[in-house]
């Protein structure tokens, strides 16, 4: 038996192709217990490669690969190991350490975890030494015995019992040289060794695609003769019988992979909200309850709302049992749900918001159906007077974080953001990372850039990708009609225009250019910030999930996406920035000085 520690999967972004679904099926299909994810610098795909193992019965190990400074010959030098998570507090000290780096020593091309750094957060991680990448490998591969030495006592004494020397043979010359000088140190210090593979992209004939793909993040050429190869046509997902064969000599590297899938037991808590405590008024010295101060707030706010739909005090009487009523059945909805606080805090960061110059929507999508909504000031629609249904924004029967989408004027909109940073805290509270992705036409002039084909080209070629809004395009070759699902709406590029059939079949640089682009086509391509999602967790972030950003920025990101950060129980905000609105306050406040102008000749 054998376990992967090594993936490296397309949410490395520079250097991986295997995509998270298809690796978790061929661990399954091989017989494989367990697998580990190790991105680089990230855990971007953590949530969806456990979903992912689970649903395939394979046990999911977390971990990154990390660059570390502080055991180099040269301090200000860094070297590579993967951490792997065994426990909470493991996860939680990973989260940190990448936060860390992200946000407080980034260079130009790269992120380092400190060595005091991890003095400090090295409990509930196993630490394998990076191979030849590693401090001790790159001792040994300069035949410096005595800094190998002297970095693996380091090393194993920060990770007492949690340290492992890496064996790979990848297909490189120097690994031999190297797995002999490491298993020479682990026997002569008593350390255990490991035999890992550096999974880069799933089959072996996705090679060239791979290749492709690291071109495509370093701006290069395929073909060009001085481009630096740093990976082999041996680092596809190999089965355990291959690994076996591989390290045949080495037993116990083999069987050590085992035992850290034993050793590493990470359960993610899904599917239950992480909201943040809203501060409640003190009542008689004791602070009130979320569900009371809702409860108030709402019944309050519903009072000042009837005294301007209905001034006259008798027809505000006759209309008054249906309002309550209704406002009864939303409370108690949104109580038993568990949702008093998403509602009180959003109504907070919108009246604030109202009071400081900073014009709000009046309300849109299903949550302007909600009566609660109306009487907390979220929204400035009236939902009984238009027959609006609360079901369509929060329903017991089919329970789901509720989602205000919530319009901000566009050159205020931070302001508001500040504001919640400044209530909750700064560690508490960040934007979200979204994930662009190769899309047909972009595969194609991606990858006919590598090819070196001229500009028009792969312009000619791209322009033949069909587009049509709300439907999927794809380059993928359309399946049998006999095995395509009655309700498959996607549309085939090379069957929606057969003259890029036509020019497939005939045109070498076509062809190539095409499959190249296919086995490319959907993966994750680069790292953004969402357009209006904001986070408020209960405490630090970072004990729920790590941070990102980019290099010359000063706003830090979640790691997870929208969808992510959804199932591990935070509450995303939706701080919508819209121009109308900027435009409408200009328009305003134009009109009022005029006015006073006209005032004042008059006068």
């Amino acid at each position: 038996m054998f376990v992967h520690l090594r993936l490296h999967t397309e949410f490395s972004i520079v250097d991986g192709t295997t995509r998270v679904d298809e690796v978790a099926q061929l661990a399954a299909a091989d017989g494989q217990p367990a697998l580990a994810i190790a991105d680089l610098n990230n855990l971007f795909a953590t949530v969806k490669f456990y979903r992912a193992c689970r649903a395939q019965g394979v046990k999911p190990l977390i971990g990154a690969e990390v660059l570390v400074e502080g055991f180099a010959a040269d301090p200000a030098l860094s070297s590579r190991m993967v951490l792997l998570v065994q426990n909470a507090q493991g996860y939680l000290n990973l989260s940190e350490l990448l936060a860390r780096a992200h946000t407080q020593n980034a260079g130009k091309a790269q992120v380092v975890v400190r060595k005091e750094w991890l003095q400090e957060l090295n409990a509930g991680l196993l630490c394998l030494c990076g191979a030849r990448a590693g401090p001790v490998g790159q001792a040994l591969s300069q035949g410096d015995q005595v800094r190998a030495h002297d970095c693996a006592l380091q090393l194993s004494s920060l990770f007492p019992y949690r340290f492992y020397l890496e064996l790979q043979r990848a297909g490189r010359t120097e690994d031999e040289a190297h797995v002999l000088a490491a298993t020479q140190l682990a026997a002569r210090m008593h350390l255990p060794v490991v035999a890992t593979h550096p999974v880069q992209f799933a089959h072996a004939d996705d090679f060239e695609a791979h290749e492709a793909r690291v071109c495509i993040s370093d701006g290069e050429l395929l073909s060009n003769p001085r481009r630096v190869r740093r990976f082999t046509r041996e680092q596809y997902f190999k089965s355990a019988a291959q690994m076996q064969a591989l390290f045949a000599d080495i037993p116990s590297a083999l069987a050590n992979t085992l035992e850290i899938a034993k050793r590493c037991n990470l359960s993610l808590v899904l599917g239950k909200p992480q909201l943040p405590d809203f501060p409640t008024p003190l009542v008689d010295g004791a602070r009130m309850s979320p569900e009371d101060y809702f409860r108030h707030a709402s019944h309050t706010g519903l009072q000042e709302r009837m005294q301007h739909l209905y001034p006259d005090e008798a027809l505000r009487a006759q209309q008054m049992p249906r309002y309550l009523e209704r406002l009864e059945f939303e409370l108690q909805t949104i109580i038993t749900m568990g949702f008093p606080g998403y509602f009180l805090i959003v109504g907070d960061f919108i009246n604030w918001a109202k009071s400081n110059g900073c014009p709000v929507g009046p309300g849109r999508g299903s949550g302007a159906g909600s009566l609660v909504a109306y009487s907390l000031k979220i929204t400035d629609l009236d939902p009984l007077r238009y027959n609006l249904l609360f079901e369509r924004f929060l329903n017991p029967e089919r329970v789901s974080m509720p989602d205000f989408d919530i319009d901000f004027c566009q050159t205020n909109r931070d302001r508001v953001i500040d504001y919640v940073k400044e209530k909750y805290g700064k560690a508490a509270v960040s934007q979200i990372v979204t994930f662009g992705t190769m899309a047909a036409r972009a595969a194609i002039r991606d990858v006919g850039r590598v090819l070196d084909l001229g500009y028009n080209f792969c312009d000619g070629i791209s322009k033949l990708i069909p587009n049509k809004p709300g439907t999927s395009v794809t380059l993928q070759l359309p399946p049998p009609a006999a095995d395509r699902k009655k309700d498959d709406k996607t549309v085939y590029a090379s069957e929606a225009e057969p003259l890029l059939a036509q020019r497939e079949a005939q045109e070498e640089d076509v062809k190539t250019l095409l499959e190249l682009a296919r086995k490319l086509e959907g993966l994750t391509r680069n790292v953004g910030m969402h357009a209006g999602g904001v986070l408020i967790a209960p405490g630090k972030l970072t004990d729920f999930c790590p941070l990102y950003q980019q290099p010359g920025s000063e706003s830090a990101v979640s790691q997870f996406d929208k969808d992510d950060v959804e199932a591990i129980g935070l509450v995303k905000f939706d701080f919508l920035g819209l121009a109308t609105l900027t435009i409408l306050e200009i328009a305003r406040d134009l009109i009022r000085t005029r006015h006073r102008a006209q005032e004042r000749f008059n006068y």
